[in-house]
């Protein structure tokens, strides 16, 4: 099992909430990874990389209204996704 611990947004979107601004994530034990490839990986192997924020929350891969691959984290009872919650670097 992997962790999504850290994000990196992308250039001017420090503070968004939104998903789709997420440049890279921090991967436990492994480095940053791009979004696109981490998109590719989950959807190869589902429930494999948790956000490290309870309840822990797989990632699971989406597509933006412009074609972009992303990932986002299961949405949680109030459909707030606990991936943004995650240090920003």
């Amino acid at each position: 099992m992997f962790y999504a611990e850290k994000i990196k947004m992308k250039a001017g979107c420090y503070y968004s909430q939104q998903p789709e601004e997420i440049d890279e994530i921090y991967i436990s034990e492994v480095g940053f990874y791009k979004k696109d490839v981490i998109h590719r990986y989950v959807k190869e192997h589902p429930g494999t990389i948790r956000v490290k924020i309870s309840p822990y929350p797989a990632l699971i891969p989406a597509i933006s209204s412009r074609g972009e691959p992303y990932v986002r984290s299961n949405p949680d009872k109030y459909r707030h996704d606990d991936l943004l919650d995650l240090p920003r670097v």
